[in-house]
Order: C-alpha cells, then structure tokens, then sequence
C-alpha cells in the first residue's frame, strides 16, 4: 500500500487537501458545549402549594403521585421530601432509558391524576434534569436610587427575558427575585355593618364586572359579525366605582365600602447582590450551540443594557465558560509547545532542520482531520473530549517520531529514498498498529460502565481512537511522501546522528554492559521495584479532581426556625456585614422562582454564593463565617464548601455514604421525637462513628388549631363553611384576575396586618338564622412540635439515620444488628447510601479491568506469535506506573482523575517502546541461522544490544518532546493548569523513572523468558 501511495503524491496531496477543507468546515459546524450531550437518567416533580403544612402536601398530594408513578419503567428508586408549602419527587431511571418517552409518561400520569389533587394547587412541574440545564452565566440587574422595583422585574420578564432569548444559541433565560403586584380589596368592617353588606357580596360583584361572555355573534344579511362586550374591569378607577347594591335597594359604590389600592404581593424569595436586593437572570444554551460564540453574545447584549437601561447597573458572574476555555487552551498549549519542542529535540538529535518541518506539517493536520471524524461520528467539543485529544497528542508525537527515525535508519543503512520510505514505514506499521490497539484496549472497555461514568468515558474513549486513527494514516500516508519530497531524489548514503545523540548513545552502551555483566541481579533489583509500585499506590491521598485553587465558597443554611422570607434576609445581611467589600456575594433566600430549579426550597432556606480575591481570604472568611453562625444562630444548620462547578453539578452523588432507613410496620405516620433518641443511641452502642439525623428526622414547633365542632352545631354554622371562612380569615384570598395579552393582574380581598386574634375577630360566619359571629369564638389554638420535612421512598414514609464517615466494618455490623433492633421496635430497616453504588461501581471497574488486561495480551500474542512475550510488555508497566507515583509523591499532589489520565499516557508512549523493541528483537533474532551458529546466546546477545540502540532515539525524542510540552504548565497559574499539573507530573515521572527501568528491563526480561524458545 506505502508503495503505491508514494509514488502518487499528486493523488495524496490533494486528498490530505480535501480532507483538511472538509474538517475546517466541519469545525465551523461541531457543537462546543462545556459537557458532553448526556442524557442523565433523572427526572424530578416539583410540587407548590402555598400555606400548606408538610404532612398535607405529603398525603394529598405526593403520596398519590408516587403511587401512581410507581409503576413507571425502568424506574430505578423514587425519594419524596414534602416541606411547608412545597415537595419535591426525585426519579432516578435505569442508564439508557429514553428519558423523553420517561417525560411523557410522567406527564401523562400526573394529568390523569389531576382531578384527584387539590383544586387550589397548581399543576406539578415535571423537570428534566440535563447537561444543558446548567446555565452558562448569570446576569445580576440591581437597581438603582429612586428605581421602583415592581417597574424593574417588568422590564426584566417582558423585554430583557426577550431580548437574550432572541440570541442565537440560546434556549432558557430563567429569572429570580422578581416582585409583582396585585389590586387589594381591604373592607371598611364599620360601613359594611352599617349598610348590612357582606364581604361575599363585594366577591360576587367582582366576579360578574369581570365576567367575559363568549361565543356572541350578530348577523347582518350576508355578514356575521362577532361581538366582544367591553369588560368594565381595566383599571383600578373602574373598580373604585362599581355598584354594590344592599338589602333596602341602596346602590353604594364599591370604594365606599373597602380601600382598593395596588399592593406587593406576598414575598417569598429574595436575591441579593453585593448585598443589595436585586434580580438575577440566567442564561442556558442549546444542546447544539457553541458556547464559545454565545457567551461573547451575551456580554455583547449585558453591555446594550447598560447604555439603554440607566436606571439599573448590570453584572456578570459565574460564568461556565471558563472551564471549556481553559481546556482548549491547554490543548492549544501542548500543541504549540509540542510543536516548538519536537522541532528542537529533532533537529538536536539528528541535525537536520527538514525533520522538524515534517513533524510540524503532520501533527496539526492529524489534529484537524480529527475534528472531521467528530463530525462523522456526533461527538462535540466539550472538556471531555478535548481531553482525549490531550490524551492522544503524546501517541501523536510518538508515532510520527518513529516513523521519521526509522525512514532515516534506513536510509543511514543505504537504501534508496524511496526503499527507505517504503521499508521504514512498513516495518513498524504492524507494531504500531498493536500499540494503538493496546491503548484502545485499555479505553473501549470503560465505555461499559454503568451511569454518568460510562458516558463520560465514551466522549473520551471515542476522541482517543478518533485521534489515533487520524495519526496513524497521516504518519503511514501523508508523512513518508513528506519525507521524499523534501529530501528530493537523493540515493547517496547519509548518517542523521547528531553530535548530541551520539554522546548519549555512548552513555547508554556503558551502562548496558554493566547491566548486562550482571543480569541475574539487575532483573531481580527491577523485579523488587513493582512491589513499590503497589505501596506508593496504597500510600498517596486519593481525590476525585485535582485540588484546584479554588476562590468560590457556597454556603447553605437552613435556619431551623420558623421565620419568615424578611427575618432571613436580615440575617443574611447580619453575615453579609462581616464580609470584606472586596468580595462578590449572591444570595437566594427562601423559595426559587427559577423554572428549572430542583431544590426543594423553603422560606427558612438561604444559599450564599461568595468570590474571594485570593485562597488565604477564602479560607480566612470562611472560619469566621462558620464561628458567627454557630455562636448567633446555634441552632441552625449550615455547609460551607466549595462553589459547584458544572461538574460537580452533575457528576456529583448527592447523598450520605451510608443511611438507615426506618418505616412504621402497617402505620403511614412519622416517628415521634423519643423513637429518635431510643434509634440513635441502639445504632452507635456497637460503632464509634457517630449518626447524623436525616431530614426526617427533623421536627419544629408549629402552631395548632383545633376546632370547635359542638360550638359549630349549638350554633347551626356549617363546618365546611366555617373552614372556608377560617381559610380566608389570614391573608385574605383571590377572588379574580384582570387578563390581557398575557399580563395577568390579580383582584383579592385582603385582611390590615394584625395579631391572629385580631384578624380571626374581623372575618365572620353565619349562623342558622343569618347572624354573624366572628370566627375567633370557634377555634383554639396551641404550640405543639411537628416534623419539619416528610421523606418517603417507593414502599412509604421512612426517617433515615445517616453516616458521612463510616469503616466499612462499622457498616457489616449495622447491616447485621440493626433489622433485630427495627423488629422489636415494631419497625422495619432499610440500607442504602453512596457506599452501596460505590462498591457496585468497584467491582464492575475491576471486571472491566480484568477485560482491559486480557484484550491487552490477546493483541500483544498475536502480534508476537507469542504466549510469553506479552507478559514482558505487561510488566513494564508497573515500573512506568513507579515512575509516575514517584514524582507526584515528591510534589504532594493527590492520585486523582488527571493524574491517572497521565499515568495512561505515558503508558501508551511505553507500550509503544515496548512492542517496537520486542517485534525489532524478534526481526534480528529471527536472522540468525540456528543451524550454523556456533555460539547462539552471543548473537541473540548482539540482537538485543543493537535493538536497544536502534529504540534509543525514538524513545528518547519522544520522552524530552512531551515533557518538555509539558513542563509550562508546572509553572503556569489559573484552573487549567491546576486542572493539568498532576496529569504532567504523572507523565514526567513515567517518562524519566520508568523509561529509564524499562531500558534494561525489556532486554533482560526477553533474555531470560525467550533465550530457551529460540534455542528450541
């Protein structure tokens, strides 16, 4: 194939020429998201019924929808959480459900449902959790002196919502903090008493000026025309004058009768910026928008509104993509630094300025005509995959390094040009092609794991092959034509060695022979080094991402007392005070208004968002932070971590490691507080790790209302009536809304803000024979303690004690004694908790191991023709696997998700090494003439001495080229490069430490396991 290709550069030239004309337009047209498009196997309903208790949202409205949803497919677990005037029911599927067929049949299930929930409720919200629901920044609107409010939320929802919705790429602009005002009708109690007018009266009168008649239309011989009576309600002035008529005929005008007026309504949430109340307004893209294009936009439009909209200022912040352009940046980086590296390290080992130029032809197209293979495939250009790029670059370098070197041999042992391109390609084509294989050996299988795990590794997996494949063809094709041509036609005998090289080589040679006088000890002193391996791997601080220095900290605080949404925001100000001015804060107190917000809220709750300028700052803030809510409000409860990040919104398990779940044996009612105390202290009699109470185990003090039934008789009152009245009595209710165009304005009857005797003396009933009596004389109330939130799983209500830290012997005794104690308490327990899915995910990862090892072998004997040989490539691993610990236990970094992506690259550059030297020693061995020789192991001595000597080069130039690509990023600052560095120490170690080792030990494991077999 080299043969025929190589002698029709014209044909070649201009196919690379199209390929690369295709990828650039592919480019323009890929997705760039910070995530892959991953369809998460989750969904969640969101439920709100305001003034509503927790125990009624749980059993008239989430406890019929789980039963009803309990039948959905390949529903993996449901949890409910019902609060005060919310509840929340999250569905986690099995992974690879169709998660818009799931969102349909929800939907479908909650419709039929709707005739059997609360009439006075809204609909439930069914939300599909995604990638894409993250927004990619968040813009802050505070208003300024003298700016009303109510005059900026509208200006908000009706024409900036609209404005950044027209931008292209964008799909959700979601809003918070926004006020809204409603028209208040507060009777005069004294007139209506006087003129023997009811308050149902002035209901009644309002509804029917608000009535719209429909379907009346006039006909006029051949035409018809559709009549449309003009509606008396359209402003406030109209409602001020509409008649009400009394007993005796007496036409009063509803504005003698009561105050109308437009009022707040009632706040449940704020938003604070820079502790100032504000409005935030995020924005969310389409799945199949780039993110690099629209984030400019948006910036573009904040910048219009501050020139067009003076009375209010504009801010962005939390803007996402940062990470996405930190990860093209570095890629970006190693491109260019592994450009200008392996320019120099060529030229310094071979002396000759045209080999550079290759190189620096080659790897940018490999990398572009990849982008065209991700356009073939749907892959996006997202942090994932740009990091199987990354991953790919080092075998990139390293094919093309070998190929360049293996042509020159050639050509250093006088072949022709042309023989020299030809032969030099297809000698290491079949060892590369094992190579590559080795490396997607240990990539395709991950694909197969269970959840989020599988999908991120199949952006990644999918990137590798992309880019391998792509750097094989460039460098078996495109390379050695590049190599004629710029070496021209040629055919005198040329030696590339460098001055440099061959200094190296004759340090190389001198510890060979060392090496070699002794084989016996040298192989067992590398032998004795993989157990280090194992001990360093047990030994280091083992984390999920690098530890990035992160200046962002949230803080969430649930204040466990019954305040309302203004007593919050004062003490979050009372926090906000101790904070330096220097600092960006946000704050979302109470209930979100956000459509896509999953949380289960509550007037009590309050979320702080705070920018530090630097990590001392953060870390000092945040000590003080914690030590003033501990001694100022101790009882509330409250986390201070660091600020999410789109993937730890996503790829983050929410949950304690391990949780008891207790269930009522035949009862639906929650535990009582004493239950608690007894669970607690039986379930830590035989551990030491101690239990935290879960959310339903959490009660407040509520007020309770008991009703006078007996009284209601003596008196001929109708309980339902009476109910009616009682429900209306505090914050008065709606009676009709104003609609035009979309803008909806209601009309309610409210009650002065007074104490609740007060308020229940103002609103009455009537009895049997129509008097009035206030509703105070029929109700008693008194403080009792109630549970604050409700949990329930699919079988039923349960109260859950949870363990944050927790040894696993610890767990085997709980998992073992606790269903003894549930039985005798007349309960039942359950386990569940992260640990569970952890060693769930553990075993499947060491199966899939297992599959990456055999797959491994079964490529590797193959290419041998071998059943042993494969096993010396498989321990050279642990030595780079030694080098690479090494290194990040000399810098302090953790073992972490970048790290051990290192670790694999430098392992694919070292397997690579490997096969080459083997399938070379094999080649030369394969020369000798058994029958003829008369000392065996010398000649198999010379063939291993010369492979080592051929491989040197290769392996050297491509261990300095990637470090040397590298190494910036150690000393460079910002998230990408702490995202980066543990990847660079992992390589740098493997490819100095390991290197070194697997030099000798190849050899000397292929002497001592393969000298019989030749023999034979």
């Amino acid at each position: 194939m080299v043969r025929f290709l190589i002698k029709r550069p014209i044909a070649v030239l201009l196919s690379f020429l199209g390929l690369l004309v295709f990828s650039v337009l592919a480019i323009r047209h890929l997705p760039i998201s910070l995530l892959p498009g991953i369809e998460v196997p989750s969904i969640v309903v969101k439920v709100d019924y305001p003034n509503n208790p927790a125990r009624i949202i749980e059993n008239s409205v989430l406890n019929p929808i789980r039963t009803e949803l309990n039948a959905l497919n390949n529903l993996k677990s449901m949890e409910s959480t019902a609060t005060s005037e919310s509840g929340v029911i999250s569905l986690q599927f099995n992974y690879g459900t169709r998660m818009d067929l799931a969102y349909i049949e929800i939907n479908e299930k909650i419709d039929r449902l709707q005739e059997s929930l609360p009439r006075d409720m809204d609909r439930p919200r069914i939300i599909r959790v995604n990638t894409s629901d993250i927004p990619i920044i968040r813009i802050q609107v505070t208003p300024r002196v003298g700016t009303d409010f109510i005059e900026l939320s509208e200006l908000t929802e009706r024409v900036l919502k609209k404005r950044l919705e027209q931008l292209d790429g964008v799909s959700i602009v979601d809003i918070n903090g926004t006020r809204s005002e409603f028209i208040a009708i507060n009777p005069y109690r004294a007139q209506l008493e006087a003129l023997n007018i009811t308050e149902s009266q002035i209901e009644q009168t309002l509804k029917t000026a608000n009535q719209e008649l429909g379907q009346l239309s006039i006909k006029d011989g051949q035409y018809r025309y559709f009549v449309r009576m003009a509606n008396r309600l359209d402003d406030i002035e109209e409602i001020k004058k509409l008649p009400v008529k009394n007993p005796d005929g007496d036409v009063v005008p509803l504005s003698r009768l009561a105050s109308i007026s437009f009022e707040q309504e009632k706040v449940q949430s704020y938003h604070l910026f820079q502790g100032q109340e504000s409005l935030v307004i995020t924005v969310h893209k389409q799945a199949n928008a780039k993110m690099t294009e629209l984030t400019p936009l948006v910036y573009d439009a904040v910048e219009l509104f501050k020139k067009e909209y003076t009375e209010a200022d504009f801010d962005l912040t939390q803007d996402q993509s940062s990470l996405l352009n930190a990860g093209i940046s570095n890629l970006s980086t190693s491109l260019i630094y592994g450009g200008v590296f392996a320019f120099a390290v060529l030229f310094l080992f071979m002396g000759n300025y045209r080999l550079p130029i290759i190189m620096g032809i080659t790897l940018p197209v490999s990398l572009i005509i990849s982008f065209l293979l991700f356009y073939a495939v749907g892959l996006s250009i997202n942090i994932i995959s740009l990091s199987g790029l990354a991953l790919g670059l080092g075998m990139l370098i390293d094919n093309a390094i070998i190929v360049i070197d293996n042509i020159s041999r050639k050509r250093s042992e006088g072949l022709g040009l042309t023989e020299a391109c030809i032969s030099g390609v297809n000698e290491v084509m079949s060892p590369l092609i094992s190579s590559v294989l080795t490396t997607l050996a240990v990539f395709v299988p991950l694909v197969f794991l269970n959840g989020l795990s599988g999908s991120l590794f199949y952006d990644q997996a999918v990137s590798v092959a992309i880019i391998l494949g792509a750097s094989l063809m460039v460098a078996f094709i495109l390379l050695p034509l590049l190599y004629k041509l710029f070496f021209g036609k040629s055919e005198k005998r040329i030696n590339e060695d460098s001055a440099f090289f061959r200094l190296i080589l004759r340090g190389y040679k001198s510890i060979f022979k060392l090496v070699w006088k002794f084989k016996a000890v040298s192989l067992a002193v590398l032998v004795l080094l993989i157990p280090l391996a194992y001990l360093l791997l047990n030994s280091l601080p083992k984390t999920g991402l690098p530890e990035i220095e992160k200046t962002e900290t949230l803080v969430t605080i649930q204040w466990n007392a019954p305040i309302d949404v203004a007593a919050n925001k004062a003490r979050l100000q009372s926090i906000l005070a101790e904070i330096p001015e220097n600092t960006v804060s946000e704050s979302d107190i109470g209930l979100s208004q956000f459509l896509l917000s999953i949380s289960e809220g509550s007037v009590e709750h309050a979320n702080l968002y705070l920018k530090f300028a630097d990590q001392q700052q953060k870390t000092k803030i945040e000590a003080q932070i914690a030590a003033f809510l501990s001694q100022s409000f101790p009882e509330a409860t409250f986390e201070i971590t660091d600020a999410p990040n789109a993937f730890d919104q996503i790829f983050v398990t929410e949950g304690s490691y391990f949780v008891a779940k207790w269930k009522n044996l035949g009862e639906s009612e929650p535990m009582k507080p004493a239950m608690m105390t007894t669970l607690k202290q039986t379930s830590e009699q035989n551990i030491e790790s101690e239990s935290i109470a879960g959310k339903g185990f959490v009660y407040e003090n509520a007020l309770e209302g008991s009703i006078d039934t007996e009284a209601l008789s003596t008196y001929g009152i109708n309980e339902g009536a009476f109910k009616t009245a009682l429900g209306n009595a505090l914050d008065g209710y709606l009676v009709t809304e104003i609609r035009r165009f979309g803008e909806v304005t209601p009309i309610k009857i409210t009650r002065p803000q007074t104490d609740l005797q007060q308020q229940l003396q103002q609103v009455f009933v009537s009895g049997a024979r129509g008097e009035q009596y206030p509703v105070s004389r029929f109700v008693n109330f008194s403080f009792s303690s109630t549970e604050k939130n409700i949990t329930a799983d699919r079988t039923g209500i349960y109260q859950s004690l949870e363990w944050d830290e927790i040894s696993e012997s610890e767990i085997k005794i709980l998992t073992s004694k606790l269903p003894a104690v549930a039985s005798q308490e007349g309960l039942t327990v359950d386990f569940d908790g992260t640990y569970f899915e952890d060693q769930e995910n553990l075993q499947q990862l060491l199966f899939i191991l297992a599959i990456s090892v055999a797959l491994l072998y079964f490529i590797l004997a193959a290419q041998f023709e071998s059943l042993v040989q494969p096993l010396i490539v498989i321990f050279t691993l642990p030595l780079g696997i030694l080098g690479a610990l090494i290194i990040i236990y000399i810098s302090g970094a953790t073992l972490n998700v970048m790290s051990a992506i290192g670790i694999i690259v430098m392992l694919g550059i070292m397997v690579n090494d490997a096969i080459l030297k083997i399938d070379t020693i094999n080649r030369l061995a394969g020369a000798i003439n058994k029958d003829q020789s008369t000392d065996y192991g010398a000649q198999l001595t010379a063939a291993i001495a010369k492979t080592g000597e051929i491989r040197l080069k290769p392996i050297l130039m491509t261990s300095i080229t990637t470090i040397l690509a590298l190494l910036p990023v150690v000393f460079a600052d910002g998230i990408g490069a702490d995202l980066q560095r543990p990847l660079v120490f992992a390589v740098i170690g493997g490819l100095t430490i390991g290197t070194f080792t697997a030099l000798y030990f190849v050899p000397l494991a292929y002497w001592f396991l393969s000298r019989k077999a030749f023999k034979s």
